[in-house]
């Protein structure tokens, strides 16, 4: 008898049976209200009709049609649709499937481009789980251990986590921004770094904002040094933080735009995005794929633009995001153990701290079980697992968050007492 990899391992135990919007409707009979989305993947909810329909319609015409051999109306239908939604000067595109062969294309290009071998990336952030993308990954041992060598070339600097510092946001920031520096006096040489590689909210390492400020130094060394700023934009994007691109709260533009996840609804298709002029300086052969720009997938991404617009999604996202930060806010504000609540938009984070003998990460994962007995499913993360995340889908309303916040506050009640 054959079974999943015994690895693999569930973070609740339910059973789809059918999804729709914010819900999931388990096999057992129960409905949870799904503020995970996939890992911030079905940023339109569950089965969004357009979404369906799109995809239904482009199977009967052609399903997979390799975008290198032969071109496809609704990849070209997406390049003209992505341009009008990212930074003007990004104006060239390569898809791929998931994240982490995105970050890969980026840093090959990055590398092409400049000829300099070394990235720079910053502590807990999570790049992918793929050889070169793991050991640009530093938001977990379990992500790069066991399988070594890793890919040479990699730096990591620290990223400015006032929380765990005990510093304010700028205190942390120049804090950071000054061990950057320092590390290019003692370990990596500016001329010989391609590019720096960073989340706009760190995703497995904590739902952690990049402050703005960090990002505006990242782009002055940048331009001083001839480095390419890469921006992981793979969870944060597509209007989850209340923005289109995560990025944008600080004013900076990226040299390479990485997006997925929310890309297309649940349809796994990828894609970075950079300037002709630099994509160009990519090798012949260095870019392709089977099934990257997958017909369906392309098509349900292009539906996937229509309802974020039509249905202003991005907005709903910033106003139900706020809603749900001031809602974890006055949670917060009853229990000692919670010791932080951040995020940006419908991005959230809630950080656990030692109680009664039982570690944050022990606190953290009881409460994200103990969401799944009150009908919520929410995820743990952080390099300790100390951290619950709350991702609900863009399409959320006021009355869902009023009610994942009731679950979730009577699941940390259950825990804590």
């Amino acid at each position: 008898m054959t079974s999943l990899s015994p690895i693999l391992k569930q973070a609740t135990p339910v059973v789809v049976d059918r999804a729709e919007g914010s819900w999931i409707h388990g096999t057992d009979g129960r409905d949870y209200l799904d503020f995970t989305t996939g890992i911030g993947v079905t940023s339109t909810g569950h089965c969004h009709p357009k979404v369906v329909a799109a995809a239904q319609q482009q199977v009967g015409q052609v399903i997979h049609a390799q975008y290198t051999t032969v071109m496809h109306k609704p990849l070209l239908e997406l390049v003209d649709r992505l341009g009008g939604v990212l930074p003007s000067q990004l104006d060239s595109l390569f898809f791929a499937n998931s994240g982490s062969e995105a970050v890969e294309a980026a840093v090959r290009l990055a590398r092409m481009a400049t000829g300099k071998p070394n990235i720079v990336v910053f502590q807990g952030g999570f790049h992918g789980r793929t050889v070169a993308a793991a050991s640009l990954t530093t938001a977990g041992t379990r992500f790069s251990a066991g399988f070594s060598p890793l890919m040479g070339g990699v730096q990591m600097a620290p990223f400015p986590y006032a929380h765990r510092y005990g510093m304010s946001e700028a205190e942390a920031v120049d804090f950071a921004l000054r061990e950057l520096d320092y590390l290019f006096a003692s370990r990596v040489a500016p001329n010989d770094t391609a590019a720096f590689l960073i989340e706009p909210v760190l995703g497995d390492g904590g739902y952690l904002p990049t402050p703005d400020a960090f990002l505006q130094g990242l782009r002055e060394r940048a331009d001083k040094h001839g480095i390419l700023l890469i921006v992981d934009e793979v969870q944060a994007g597509f209007g989850r933080t209340g923005r289109f691109w995560g990025h944008e709260f600080s004013g900076i533009d990226p040299d390479i735009l990485i997006t997925a996840k929310g890309l297309a609804s649940g349809f796994p298709i990828s894609a970075i995005a950079a300037p002709t002029e630099l994509m160009s300086k990519a090798w012949p052969g260095s870019q392709g794929g089977t099934y990257g720009g997958n017909a369906v997938a392309a098509a349900a991404a292009c539906a996937t633009i229509d309802v974020i617009a039509e249905e202003n999604l991005v907005e709903n996202a910033r106003v139900r995001g706020d809603q749900l930060a001031e809602g974890l806010q006055r949670i917060a504000e009853k229990y000692q153990v919670i010791t932080d609540v951040r995020g940006r938009g419908l991005m959230q984070g809630i950080e656990f701290g030692d109680a009664d003998g039982r570690t944050g990460g022990q606190l953290a994962t009881a409460v994200q079980q103990a969401t799944t007995g009150q009908g919520l499913l929410s995820l743990t993360c952080g390099p300790l697992g100390n951290v619950v995340r709350l991702i609900p889908a863009l399409v959320v309303s006021a009355d869902e968050i009023d009610l994942g916040l009731e679950r979730f506050g009577a699941a940390v009640a259950e825990v804590v007492g």
